[in-house]
Order: structure tokens, then sequence, then C-alpha cells
């Protein structure tokens, strides 16, 4: 057993080799932030009183742009509370976001948890800066930081259901300046700049104790407007999977199931409205001046993806866990579209103050 479990640690390592090595493809401006989102139980579950549940995991979601000949996208200038409409073709673009996160669950109770997520991001774009064309750009620092208060309502041996209420603080620089002079636009930045509200429910069950269990998960976030007059769209997800254990002999291997969907409405900002137009005249030109709250075009998305992985049971030390998530269907209207993402991370839990 313990050579199978050796191979296998040593193919998690070598996927995520080939992922860090792949090089970036890219999310990119106007589209709104996107980034793998899976389940993973030890960070949606509630530690007992008393224990310390560390997660470190490394997210890689690239972007791609739709197929066909694609289509202008606007320029969202935060800065100058402009927006430009056809500024850019959708195929000049390209985004890669990597993301670290340190995530901690503390048991308060038996029943009441506090969970703190600490997301170190890292942004590599062929980006819409509002030239003629794409101009390369990248950034890399603190993310907004999540705090939640999590209760466990159904406290049973084979069943749980969490109800938590999330805050989303900007602790993420929002004002980044690119080569260009001007800001980044705000979904390339490495953080909101404003708060976030975000209630969310986890239930679990063992169907089979010990080998196989289902789980459920949603949750929904709100985003206030940031000082700029940006306001990121309000944001649905549903998640659901199964976790079994393929064989009696082999507990330290865990086969991961899960289907993930999100949607996201069209983000909007204060601004004045432009449309860029073509060559030979290469500029924008006004269409309305009023300073007003305007939807973003080509903002917004529906996701739904397949993501299967494993997770290992190290000698009883920690876990380690790789999971793949792979695009159904997706509608991105019309601008760059989340492509085949990874997560790869370690879970450990340490007696912090004595419990039950």
């Amino acid at each position: 057993m313990t050579s199978c479990l050796q191979k296998c640690a040593l193919l998690l390592v070598n996927l995520h080799l080939m992922v860090i090595m792949s090089g970036p493809l890219t999310v990119e401006a106007s589209c709104g932030s996107v980034s793998c989102f899976v389940v993973i139980g030890s960070q949606q579950q509630i530690s007992p009183k008393g224990l310390l549940t560390v997660n470190l995991f490394f997210n890689y979601t690239p972007s791609e742009a739709p197929p066909g000949q694609g289509g202008g996208i606007p320029f969202a200038n935060q800065e100058l509370k402009t927006l430009t409409l056809a500024n850019i073709d959708v195929q000049q673009i390209r985004t890669l976001v990597r993301t670290a996160t340190l995530d901690l669950n503390y048991g308060l109770t038996e029943r009441l948890g506090l969970e703190v997520a600490l997301p170190y991001k890292m942004v590599n774009a062929d980006a819409n800066l509002g030239q003629v064309s794409s101009v390369p750009y990248s950034d890399k620092g603190l993310g907004d930081t999540l705090v939640k208060l999590k209760y466990n309502v159904l406290p049973t041996l084979r069943s749980m259901l969490v109800f938590d209420f999330g805050v989303s603080i900007p602790t993420g620089d929002y004002q980044q300046r690119a080569t260009t002079g001007n800001y980044a636009e705000s979904t390339l930045q490495l953080g909101k700049g404003a708060v976030g509200l975000i209630p969310s429910f986890y239930q679990t069950y063992e169907i089979i104790p010990h080998r196989l269990n289902q789980y459920l998960q949603g949750s929904y976030r709100h985003t206030f407007r940031n000082p700029d007059g940006y306001q990121f769209g309000d944001e649905w997800s549903l998640n659901g999977g199964f976790n079994v254990i393929p064989f009696q002999a082999t507990s330290w291997l865990v086969l991961i199931q899960q289907m993930n969907y999100r949607y996201t409405v069209h983000d909007s900002m204060e601004a004045s409205l432009f449309v860029f137009a073509p060559a030979p005249i290469n500029r924008p030109i006004l269409l309305d001046s009023r300073i007003t709250n305007r939807p973003v075009p080509t903002t917004g998305s529906t996701f739904l993806a397949y993501s299967p992985g494993i997770m290992l049971n190290l000698w009883d030390f920690a876990q380690a866990y790789f999971i793949a998530q792979i695009p159904v269907a997706r509608d991105f209207n019309g601008n760059l579209e989340q492509g085949q993402s990874y997560v790869f991370g370690f879970t450990k839990s340490f007696q912090v103050f004595s419990g039950s």
C-alpha cells in the first residue's frame, strides 16, 4: 500500500507541475473576474471545538476567447468614469488568474465555527486597456480577505447542515495602474474595492458510513459599489457531488465527483458613454456625456462544470487533493470564457485548545 501511495502522490505533483509549466493563457477586462470554484469539504465544514483546520490550496484559472469570429468588447475606465463600447476584439485578449489561498477553520464550539481565507493572487493578461490593440499586464499581491461565521444546525454522526454568513473585506488593491498610465479595469484588479456579503449553506450525508457521502453547497454574493463607481454583479452558485472510497482496503484514497453551477449578472458602473470608431478614425466618439449608472456589456455569465478529483490521506498526517474543473456549458455574453481549471491543496488539523 505504501508503494501505491507514493506513486499517487508523485502523480499529483507531476500533474501540478504540468499545470504551472503550461504557461499563461488568460479572464480579461470587462468580463467580470472569474475563478475556479469547487467544494472542499474541510473548508465548508465546522471543526470540532478547539480544533484548527488549515487548508493551503492553489487555484489555476485560465480563460479563452469564445469560438467563432469574436466581437467587440467595451473598455470600462473607472478612473475617468467612461465606458467605451466596441473598444477591442475579444480574440486579442487573454488572462490567467492563479491564486494561493490560506484558509483557516476554527471550532469555537461544537456547533459554531469561524473561517478566515487569505488569498494571494497572480494575474497575467493580454489586456484591454483602452488601446487599439491589447497590452501585456500583470499584477500580484493580497486579494480580498474572507471572514465567515458558521453554525451547524444538524450535528449527527452521519450528517451535517451548516449555514454561514461571510463578509469579503476589501484588502486587495483595486487601483493598480498599467504601463499605459491609466488604471487597469476593475475586473483585472486584485481586489474589488468594496465589501461583499456572502450567505451560504453546506449539507452532507454519509450514504454508506466511511465509504460514500454526498454533499450540496450553495451561496449568494452581493458586492457593494466601490469608490470608483464600479459594482460587480450579484452571483449565485450551486454545487453538489459525491466522495467515494472505491476499495475498503484503500481507505487512504478518495475519489471526488462533483458538478458546479454559477450564474452572475451584469456588472455596472457610473460613467459617460462612448463608442470606438475603427480606422481611419481610431478613437472613441461620445454618445452620452451624462455620468450615470450603466450596465457593462459582456459581463455576467452562466457556467456549468464537471469536476473530478482525488484526495489522499498521507499517513494520517495530512490530506492532499487535486481537482480538475471541466466546462460543460458556458455563456459569457461574448467575452472570454473560463477554461479548464485546477485546484491542488493540502489539509492539516491542529488541536489548539481541548475540546470534546
